[in-house]
């Protein structure tokens, strides 16, 4: 009796056998459940709002799918690389794209640290041109030890002083470029005060003159280009007959200076009058 009991189990257990392995080689798998982008900020609310305030292309163009395709532990690397996108420009070949785009999710957001150069030469590359060409202390100084923010263009005043007290950081950029400083050139409208701030000593000189120049401007005679020094004939011709130049063919030997005309020193006049000739004694 206790045999056929055993052989009736054993029978149904493998009936049992039988009927899960059909179940499982024939059933459907279950689906995974699918996530939505509405799924996303229930979890990451701050990258979520970084898109939403200041997202730009990554916020109108794509979704949170379409750059992290898939989800842990199913999928393991879940952050794309830039150039999965980005491409067709110089600017996209170059690596360590988080060196100044910080936040992906607010890739317009650029903050630079103070050794960036070669970064910023794929989109400005006339200001190194400049740079390179007219060598300055500019020249040796990375693009973003003044460019520490994406777009932002430094007050000059920020490390340099002004060469006068009333002198504002616009007035830097009526004469001087950032990325070829040394080159100093004006418009046609510059005050005489912005000269006086280095030049005090002509300046004080041709305010004191009771000659026409007196009220002629700086860049009157010294124009365009800084230390440019006219000759008195590209205003006033040859106004002299020929003899007169001939003996003396220096304007400043009749006129004195530009900015202290027929104004001499009465001790350089006395030194250069001719000696009056010694009168030769009486013989005995």
């Amino acid at each position: 009796m206790s045999v056929l009991v055993s052989l009736r189990g054993l029978v149904l257990s493998a009936a049992v056998t039988c009927l899960l392995s059909a179940a499982a080689f024939g059933a459907e798998p279950a689906q995974k459940p699918a996530l939505s982008n509405a799924d996303c900020i229930k979890c990451h609310a701050g990258p979520v709002a970084d898109i939403e305030s200041n997202g730009g292309a990554h916020k109108t163009s794509v979704t949170c799918q379409d750059c992290h395709t898939g989800h842990p532990p199913a999928v393991r690397k879940v952050i794309p690389e830039c150039s999965s996108c980005h491409s067709g420009k110089p600017h996209y070949n170059l690596s360590a794209c988080m060196r100044c785009h910080n936040n992906p999710h607010t890739p317009k957001i650029i903050k630079l640290s103070n050794n960036i150069t070669e970064e910023c030469l794929g989109c400005h590359n006339q200001q190194i041109v400049k740079l390179k060409q007219v060598k300055s202390k500019h020249s040796s100084l990375a693009c973003s030890f003044c460019h520490n923010v994406h777009g932002k263009i430094p007050q000059c005043t920020q490390c340099h002083k002004p060469h006068s007290a009333d002198m504002t950081a616009t007035d830097c950029k009526r004469c001087h470029q950032a990325h070829m400083p040394t080159v100093v050139t004006y418009p046609s409208d510059t005050p005489n005060k912005m000269c006086a701030a280095c030049h005090t000593k002509p300046a004080a000189v041709l305010a004191a003159s009771d000659a026409k120049h007196k009220v002629v401007a700086c860049v009157t005679c010294h124009r365009d280009k800084h230390k440019m020094v006219p000759t008195c004939q590209s205003c006033h011709g040859s106004p002299h007959p020929a003899g007169m130049l001939a003996r003396f063919n220096k304007c400043g030997d009749c006129h004195n200076t530009a900015h202290n005309l027929n104004h001499w020193d009465p001790a350089q006049k006395k030194s250069e009058t001719p000696a009056a000739p010694a009168k030769k004694s009486k013989k005995k």
